[in-house]
C-alpha cells in the first residue's frame, strides 16, 4: 500500500462519479457506432476512430489504438461488434500500462529524500493553487510536516489563496507577498523546511506562459536556488492541467514541457468535463506519468492516479 490510500471503496466511488460525463459521453458514441451492426469491419474502425479523437484521446494516439484493433481483427478474422468494447478496454489498458513502464510511479514521494521538494507549475486557472492545498492535506493526513511555499509572486490572489489553504489544512507557509523574487520564496521555504524538519515541501510557481524564455529563466532560477538549499531539489516538477481544456491541455503540456524538466502531471476538473480522453492521450503522447487525478471539488477528490482502475470506471 502507498502513502496515500488511493483503493478505497470511497476512492472508487469517487472516481465513478467523476469520470460519469466522460464515461457517458464515450460509451454512447461507441454504442452508436456498433448500432445495427454485427462485425468490426473497416466502417466500424473508421467510425470508431472518430469517437476517439472527438472524446480528445488525440489523433496520434487514436492511430496507434485503432491499428491495434486492426491486428486483432485480421488475427481473428471475424470479431463481433460485441465484443468491441473489451477490446477497447484492454488495447486503452495495454497502452497505458507499457507508458507505466516507462517512469513507474508506485508513491507520492520519495520517503529517502528529506525533505522531498514537488515545485509546482501550470497556468493561471487551472486548479494550480488547489491542487496544492489538496496534497497537502492528504500529505499531512498521512502524517508528513508539510511546508508551503508561494513563489507564485505575479498574482496577489495567488499568494493569498495559498494562505488560505495553508490555514485550512494547518501546515507551515513561506511567503513574501506579491511582487516578491519568487526565487527568493523558494530559498526562504527550503531553509525553513530544513530547520523545522519538514517531510515534504511544495511550491508554487507562476503560470505564464506569454514568454517562454522568461519562463524558462524564471523556473531555472528557481531550480538552482533549491539545489543550492537541498541538493537535487526539487525532486519533482508537477505540472498541473485543466482537464476540461481537452486538446489545449495537450499543448500546455508540450509548452512547458520545452521550458522546463517535468516529470509528474496533474490533471483536474474532471468531474465537470466529457473530455476525460485527455488523459490517455497525454499519458501516451508525453511519456511522462499522470500523477494525480482530480475528480470532484472535495478534498478528497484529488486522486493518486492509478491506470487500472481509470480504465476499469471509464468501461463500467
Amino acid at each position: 500500500m502507498g502513502l496515500f490510500d488511493f483503493f478505497s471503496k470511497e476512492k472508487k466511488e469517487s472516481l465513478d462519479k467523476g469520470l460519469e460525463k466522460t464515461k457517458q459521453s464515450f460509451l454512447s458514441k461507441i454504442a452508436r457506432t456498433i448500432a445495427g451492426k454485427s462485425k468490426v469491419d473497416d466502417e466500424v474502425l473508421d467510425e470508431l476512430e472518430e469517437v476517439l479523437i472527438s472524446s480528445d484521446v488525440g489523433v496520434d494516439t487514436t492511430l496507434k489504438i485503432i491499428e491495434r484493433i486492426e491486428e486483432r481483427v485480421a488475427k481473428d478474422k471475424v470479431m463481433n461488434t460485441s465484443e468491441l468494447d473489451t477490446i477497447l478496454k484492454e488495447e486503452i489498458a495495454a497502452l497505458l500500462e507499457e507508458n507505466e513502464a516507462l517512469s513507474t510511479v508506485l508513491d507520492p514521494i520519495d520517503e529517502t529524500k528529506k525533505p522531498y521538494v514537488i515545485m509546482v507549475v501550470g497556468v493561471n486557472g487551472v486548479g494550480k493553487t488547489t491542487t496544492i492545498g489538496k496534497l497537502a492535506n492528504q500529505f499531512k493526513k498521512a502524517g508528513k510536516n508539510v511546508v508551503l511555499g508561494a513563489a507564485d509572486t505575479f498574482r496577489a490572489a495567488a499568494v493569498d489563496q495559498l494562505v488560505i489553504w495553508s490555514e485550512r489544512v494547518g501546515v507551515d507557509i513561506v511567503q513574501q507577498g506579491m511582487g516578491a523574487d519568487p526565487a527568493s520564496v523558494a530559498f526562504d521555504t527550503l531553509q525553513s523546511a530544513k530547520a523545522n524538519n519538514a517531510d515534504v515541501v511544495i511550491v508554487d510557481t507562476a503560470g505564464r506562459l506569454h514568454n517562454k524564455v522568461n519562463l524558462m529563466n524564471e523556473l531555472s532560477k528557481i531550480k538552482r536556488v533549491m539545489d543550492k538549499v537541498v541538493p537535487g531539489a526539487p525532486h519533482e516538477v508537477l505540472l498541473v492541467l485543466d482537464g476540461s481544456t481537452g486538446q489545449n491541455a495537450y499543448e500546455q503540456a508540450k509548452q512547458f514541457s520545452a521550458a522546463t524538466d517535468i516529470n509528474a502531471l496533474a490533471i483536474t476538473k474532471l468531474d465537470g468535463t466529457a473530455k476525460g480522453g485527455v488523459v490517455i492521450g497525454i499519458s501516451d503522447q508525453m511519456k511522462i506519468p499522470v500523477k494525480y487525478i482530480g475528480v470532484g471539488e472535495g478534498v478528497e477528490d484529488l486522486q493518486f492516479f492509478n491506470r487500472t482502475e481509470f480504465v476499469d470506471s471509464l468501461f463500467n
